[in-house]
């Protein structure tokens, strides 16, 4: 993949994760939302400075926005989720591990 591109699909799901719109941040960030948007697409790069301005605005770390898995979608975690459940379904002890660590979360919070 263009990585120009995979890094405008990832500030695009930060920015719709966090509720924000393309003019919202474009507005937070000083930059024009047609400027965000070629962002987004992957038709520009952005500057060191406009990048470290997205970063804060959507409150994420340089590692978690070049990190391959972070900034998904919940369906496509979900899916993920399942496909390796399905891999261990016949594995029992694998099974009460993940059981375990499931319960722990869900009933942590």
């Amino acid at each position: 993949m263009n990585i120009k591109r995979e890094l405008g699909e990832k500030i695009k799901r930060a920015r719709k994760n966090r509720g924000f719109t393309q003019e919202g941040l474009a507005e937070m960030i000083d930059i024009s939302s047609r400027n965000l948007s070629n962002i987004e697409v992957g038709a520009n790069f952005p500057k060191s400075e406009t990048l470290e301005k997205i970063l804060k605005a959507l409150n994420i770390t340089t590692q978690e926005l070049f990190e391959n898995d972070y900034l998904r979608e919940s369906d496509e975690l979900l899916t993920d989720i399942n496909e390796y459940l399905n891999r261990v379904k016949d594995n029992r002890s694998k099974l009460e591990k993940i059981y375990k660590m499931m319960k722990f979360f869900v009933e942590e919070g």
